[in-house]
Order: C-alpha cells, then structure tokens, then sequence
C-alpha cells in the first residue's frame, strides 16, 4: 500500500455466488480518497434512480479511505453506504476499529456487494483472495454461532 490504496475492489454479487476483483484507474482514488466518497461513486454509478433499496437490485458498500490502516491513531474509520429505505437518498453509517485494516492487509480497499443469497453465506477474506462459504451450519439466534474473520 505504497500510495495509501491496493488498487482492488471486491465484488460479491450473492444471487451468482459470485466474486470478482475490479481494479479502477488511479485517478478514481485521488478524486474519491476512500470511505462515504467512494462508496457515493458506485452508488451513483450502479444504481438507477427509482432501484428500491431493499431489493435485490440494490447495492452495500464497504469502504475505507486512503489513511485507513496507517499507525495514526484514530484513522482506522470506514463506511457502510448504501441508498436509504428511509429517504430514497444516500444512506452512511461510519465505524471504527480493526475491520478496514485487515481487509487493506488483505489486499481490497472495499467491498461491494449486491443481490441475495438463496441459502446463509458469509465472505471469507485472506491474504489477497475471496471466497463465500456455507453458513448453514452458524447458528447466529444464540451465542453458539463461531467467529468468522
């Protein structure tokens, strides 16, 4: 991560079981510099005005900023963004802590995810590749269910 970014974004379309990996031109990340910005850009770019926000059709972005994953302390910030069921417009939630660092180590600047799953999946992330593995078995009502990082 020599200039802040990976220069890969995860791509998990859950109605094709499937993952790809996009690797944008350079420019995108010095217009957008990561989190509610670059989630914003493929929200704009993907959805069509009237996609209902909870249909499948729909988009959920995960994205860290150029400075996420550096020793600053306090920098570790990403952003969930996706079009909001409540306004129609743009709808972000910010958090913090180890997620975004990881999955820069990992290899990807942000996730973006779209479709349903017809069966439980969750993503599996390491050392540069992806993969979603059977959830059926997690039992996530009760304290029973295992980490999965």
């Amino acid at each position: 991560m020599p200039k802040g970014y990976n220069g890969k974004i995860l791509r998990v379309d859950l109605e094709k079981e499937s993952i790809t990996v996009e690797e944008p031109q350079e420019f995108l990340y010095g217009r957008f510099l990561g989190g509610g910005t670059l989630a914003l850009y493929y929200l704009l770019k993907e959805l069509k005005p009237k996609t209902d926000p909870l249909r499948p059709e729909s988009i959920l972005v995960f994205s860290g900023s150029v400075i996420s994953g550096t020793p600053a302390t306090g920098l570790s910030r990403f952003s969930v963004a996706a079009k909001s069921p409540l306004t129609g417009g743009f709808g972000e939630a910010e958090a913090g802590g180890w997620w975004i660092p990881e999955l820069k180590f990992a290899g990807f600047d942000a996730i973006v995810v779209k479709g349903r799953a017809e069966r439980p999946v969750y993503l599996w992330i390491h050392d540069g590749e992806a993969e979603l593995r059977d959830a059926s078995h997690q039992t996530f009502g009760n304290l029973r269910a295992r980490r999965c990082f």
